[in-house]
C-alpha cells in the first residue's frame, strides 16, 4: 500500500522544512521534490526498490513522483527540506522527464534551518544542491507510466472527497475509466480494494485530529466521511485495536 501527498500540487512556490527524530513513513509520492539529510544516526530510505542506508552528511534527493518510504532501525536525526518544482524552475524544466540513476547525494555541509527563512536564501541552498547532484550522478529519461499516473489521479480523488461520499463508481465517473479496469488496477497497485483503502485513509486522518484537535470524536467522525458514530468506532477498532476515545487518552499521556 502507499499514499499520495499534495506537497507541490498548487503548483506555486512553496518551502517546508522540518526535523525529524527516529521518524519512519510508509511509501507514497508526490509533485514535490524531496530533500533529506542525516544529521545523526542512520535512516534506511528506499526509492523505487532501490535500499539508500544514510549516515551523517549524507542525504538523498528524491524527484518528483518517486516512490519512497523511510525507516529508522535504531535512532536518527534528519531534516526534511519538501518544495515544489517552481521553486528551481530552470532545473525542472531541464530534467522533467527525467529520473537519478543513484539518489544519494555527499554533502559538503548540512542545511541550517536559520538560514532559510528568506525564499532567495532558500533557491540558493536548493541550486547549489542541483549543482552538487547533477556532478556526483547521472540522470536518465523516464517517462512515468500511464497506470501510474492514474492512480495518482485515483489517490487524489480520494485526497480530496474522503470526507463527503468516496467511492469507486464517483472516482470511475470523474475519471471517465471502466469501473472494473479501475478496481483491477487499484488493487494491483496498493494490495487493497478501493473500499479498504478509503477507510484506512479515513482512520488516518481521524487518528490526526485526535491527537490534534479537542473536536469531539463525533465531529470528527462526520468531518472523516463517517455518516453514523458506529460505523466510525468499529471501523477505527479494526484499524488501530483501540477505541476512538481510548486513542486519544493514550496519545495525551505518552506526550507528557
Amino acid at each position: 500500500m502507499y499514499f499520495f501527498e499534495q506537497h507541490g500540487m498548487e503548483e506555486e512556490e512553496s518551502f517546508q522544512f522540518q526535523r525529524l527524530h527516529s521518524n519512519s513513513f510508509p511509501l507514497h509520492f508526490h509533485r514535490a521534490y524531496e530533500f533529506i539529510t542525516v544529521e545523526k544516526g542512520e535512516m534506511l530510505i528506499t526509492i523505487e526498490e532501490v535500499d539508500y542506508t544514510l549516515k551523517e552528511k549524507e542525504a538523498v534527493f528524491i524527484f518528483p513522483n518517486q516512490l519512497h518510504k523511510l525507516h529508522t532501525p535504531k535512532d536518527s536525526v534528519c531534516s526534511v527540506i519538501i518544495f515544489s518544482p517552481e521553486m528551481i524552475g530552470h532545473f525542472y524544466s531541464t530534467y522533467k522527464g527525467f529520473m537519478p540513476v543513484n539518489n544519494k547525494l555527499i554533502l559538503n555541509s548540512l542545511p541550517n534551518e536559520d538560514e532559510l527563512d528568506f525564499i532567495y536564501s532558500q533557491k540558493s541552498f536548493l541550486y547549489s544542491i542541483c549543482a552538487q547532484f547533477i556532478k556526483q550522478t547521472e540522470v536518465v529519461p523516464v517517462e512515468v507510466s500511464s497506470k501510474r499516473k492514474i492512480i495518482q489521479n485515483m489517490l487524489l480523488f480520494i485526497d480530496d472527497h474522503y470526507a463527503t461520499e468516496c467511492t469507486l463508481k464517483d472516482v470511475a465517473k470523474a475519471l471517465q475509466y471502466d469501473y472494473a479496469y479501475l478496481s483491477k488496477l487499484f488493487y494491483q497497485y496498493t494490495n487493497l480494494t478501493f473500499t479498504h483503502y478509503v477507510n484506512r485513509y479515513r482512520v488516518s486522518q481521524a487518528a490526526y485530529l485526535l491527537e490534534s484537535t479537542e473536536d469531539t470524536v463525533s465531529d470528527i467522525a462526520q468531518k472523516c466521511g463517517y455518516k453514523t458514530l458506529r460505523t466510525f468506532n468499529r471501523n477505527f477498532k479494526d484499524y488501530k485495536k483501540v477505541s476512538p476515545s481510548f486513542y486519544r487518552e493514550n496519545k495525551k499521556k505518552t506526550s507528557k
